[in-house]
């Protein structure tokens, strides 16, 4: 089971194990987190906690705009997908320090 939970109210048979919910969310965060990392070589720390799904990144410095862009996409995409899903199954929250 994902950890949004999505698939055993919605779409799929109790048999599915799949959350799309879950799996859509997966991609873009890692797949920008990775991009960050390996594209952009951003120096970051990241936590990651698999059994609840939480992630946190900081950033050691300013980032550049290719950066930004990247974030901002990720944050369209995940806006998307709550828009869609419902915010029972996605919340973003933001904080600046």
């Amino acid at each position: 089971m994902g950890h949004a939970g999505y698939a055993r109210r919605k779409l799929f048979s109790r048999h599915t194990e799949a959350d799309v919910v879950c799996a859509a969310i997966s991609v873009l965060v890692l797949t920008t987190l990775n991009s960050l990392e390996e594209l952009a070589h951003e120096p970051m720390t990241q936590t990651v906690n698999e059994e609840d799904g939480f992630i946190r990144c900081i950033f050691e410095g300013h980032l550049q705009e290719k950066s930004i862009f990247l974030l901002d996409s990720m944050i369209f995409g995940l806006e998307q997908i709550q828009q869609e899903y419902g915010d029972q199954y996605l919340q973003i929250k933001f904080e600046e320090v």
